[in-house]
């Protein structure tokens, strides 16, 4: 019994890249999904980011960057942190 020999991924400029690739492409001629239980790791892989704008009050973002700064970490993580604190104990109470 022969193994299937599975095409090359392409390398991709962006996701809309790679996005238009799959909508035109199957996955089973570049993808073994019969990975025979093992776990597949993509080390490349990077969260997709947007930046947002936030309008708040002077002394909160002062409060923020008080807080960051004891914590020896960027304002900006700590506020994401913040956020995905309070997201993940909203979805545990559901």
């Amino acid at each position: 019994m022969s193994k299937k020999k599975f095409k090359q991924i392409p390398k991709f400029k962006n996701e809309d890249e790679e996005r238009e690739f799959w909508a035109t492409h199957d996955t089973t001629d570049y993808v073994d999904w019969k990975n025979d239980g093992k776990i597949v790791e993509f080390p490349n892989l990077k969260m997709s980011t947007e930046t947002i704008s936030l309008r708040m009050t002077k002394s909160l973002l002062d409060r923020i960057k008080a807080e960051a700064n004891k914590r020896d970490m960027p304002y900006q993580s700590l506020i994401k942190y913040y956020l995905q604190e309070r997201i993940d104990k909203e979805l545990r109470k559901n």
